[in-house]
């Protein structure tokens, strides 16, 4: 099976040594995104909300740079700093996507990179 890697001139720079993604069998495997801002390379100010949203707009770019959208994805697994955080992230979550609800899972982690509040990982299915 062929692999292609797929990284984002948009997105912010990965924090470790992997790509944004990986197109394979038909899918696309997105990396995490945490809430980089992709001009500075640190985290977004502000709480739950306003990184979510950062990070919807890093998965964004990523999917731009495999020619998808939003509605390409099939499965979204949700990584919390705090499950209290829960409906502010289904708030963010709802916005972007309101008729196409993929598959999903949320659990609370002990840390995440850069101790940011959120990471999301994707995966979405390849267009033929």
């Amino acid at each position: 099976m062929k692999q292609q890697v797929i990284n984002s001139s948009k997105a912010p720079q990965p924090v470790g040594p992997y790509s944004h993604a990986i197109k394979a069998g038909g899918f696309l495997f997105c990396s995490g995104q945490i809430p980089l801002d992709p001009a500075s390379g640190k985290i977004v100010s502000g709480g739950i909300i306003e990184q979510t949203e950062q990070v919807f707009r890093n998965i964004i770019y990523v999917l731009e740079a495999a020619e998808l959208d939003l509605n390409d994805i099939v499965k979204c697994g949700i990584y919390l700093a705090d499950m209290n955080s829960f409906a502010d992230i289904n708030q963010v979550y709802a916005k972007y996507f309101k008729n196409h609800k993929p598959a999903r899972f949320a659990v609370q982690v002990a840390r995440l990179p850069l101790d940011s509040l959120v990471e999301i990982e994707v995966t979405a299915l390849c267009k033929a």
